[in-house]
């Protein structure tokens, strides 16, 4: 008889999802392609280290309803095709949820598969309204969109009295994104971009885009690209003789750039969406993730994608464990749609059924020479 049950069980759990028999061996397994390597690997890369604190303390700490968590990442290089692949590698695997994937192009080659097949996606590293509008049940986003970002560079800009504002952007759909964004911003203000020039992805040729803006003489300038490139276009607009302002939206990866342009950072303006990293009297999840960053050694150091990877793993984890001991993709949608006043030690969210944008959070940070942020 215990023979027969025993058979019996082995064969229900071959039959069950592989979610569900990852469960069964007592873990949860959320897949995440970012890129590692290339041009962009700083974000991925800082994105899976934040996560990653906050994932490895709680699984030392006994996990989720008794359930530790898994988090797998592979490498897509920040290029559509390999995050589909990577998606596709998930998806066979029956992972509960995709989790911190980096960059607009590439999150956009993965909605089409989520939807299909019915799996959360959870705080993409992207505020673009493409993957946002029209609401999408499978989606949920931690952070504010590019144009709360960009409504808010402008704002600031024109109030300044710089309405000569061109813009530098990645051709593809995050450099469209963003540049939609200002557009959107300056045409409230019966303005238009004062130039606009681009760059391809995971590229540094940047020539002709600093020639097209130089010669537009902008009094400021909008980057929505990643680190190398809005780098490598500051240093040589600045040696071509512009003399005015960079603001980068917070996809750049502000340590990644300020690393990049060393003393050459000085003054340039970064929006961002996260907490504040640094600082010496920092409380709630800001000081745990400082926390967390000290324990850990090595070469970590506070930094704004690391903590964007370490409060989506801690919201992400609220939600798992609302769910009680049986984890499911359905259960686990209207488990984070119940956060509808969730504290995240001093990060809102707000999320709600049909209202999967968490946050609206927007502030504005200037870098130094030496490397330090300041807001």
């Amino acid at each position: 008889m215990r023979r027969r049950e025993t058979l019996s069980a082995m064969a229900g759990l071959a039959l069950a999802p592989a979610w569900a028999q990852a469960q069964e061996r007592r873990r949860i397994v959320l897949g995440q392609s970012c890129p590692l390597t290339g041009p962009a690997a700083q974000l991925g890369l800082q994105m899976q280290a934040g996560a990653k604190l906050y994932f490895d303390a709680l699984n030392a700490a006994g996990g989720i309803n008794g359930l530790t968590v898994e988090l797998k990442t592979l490498d897509d290089g920040y290029e559509p095709e390999r995050c589909k692949a990577n998606t596709e590698k998930f998806i066979a695997e029956e992972v509960l949820t995709l989790f911190g994937y980096v960059g607009t192009p590439t999150s956009l080659a993965a909605l089409p598969l989520v939807n299909q097949h019915k799996l959360p996606f959870f705080a993409p590293l992207t505020g673009a309204e493409a993957l946002r509008d029209p609401a999408n049940r499978w989606a949920f986003h931690l952070r504010a969109s590019y144009d709360d970002e960009t409504a808010l560079i402008v704002k600031q800009l024109t109030q300044l009295g710089l309405n000569k504002i061109g813009v530098f952007h990645q051709n593809d759909a995050y450099g469209k994104a963003g540049l939609d964004g200002v557009q959107q911003a300056l045409l409230a203000r019966k303005l238009a971009p004062h130039g606009v020039a681009t760059v391809e992805r995971n590229s540094v040729n940047v020539a002709a885009a600093v020639k097209t803006l130089v010669a537009a003489a902008p009094e400021a300038i909008v980057l929505v690209s990643a680190y190398k490139s809005c780098a490598a276009f500051i240093r040589e607009a600045r040696k071509a003789g512009f003399g005015g302002v960079f603001y980068n939206l917070s996809f750049v990866g502000t340590q990644a750039l300020s690393d990049e342009l060393g003393k050459e950072a000085l003054g340039v303006v970064v929006s961002q969406v996260m907490p504040y990293p640094f600082g010496a009297n920092a409380t709630g999840v800001v000081a745990e993730y400082q926390a967390a960053v000290q324990r850990a050694g090595g070469d970590l150091k506070p930094n704004y994608t690391g903590i964007e990877g370490y409060l989506a793993a801690k919201v992400l984890s609220e939600g798992l464990r609302r769910m009680g001991g049986r984890p499911g993709r359905d259960a686990l949608v209207g488990a984070l749609e119940s956060m509808g006043n969730y504290n995240a030690g001093g990060f809102a969210v707000k999320f709600a059924p049909g209202k999967h944008e968490a946050s609206g959070f927007v502030e504005l940070s200037m870098l130094t020479g030496d490397g330090k942020v300041r807001r």
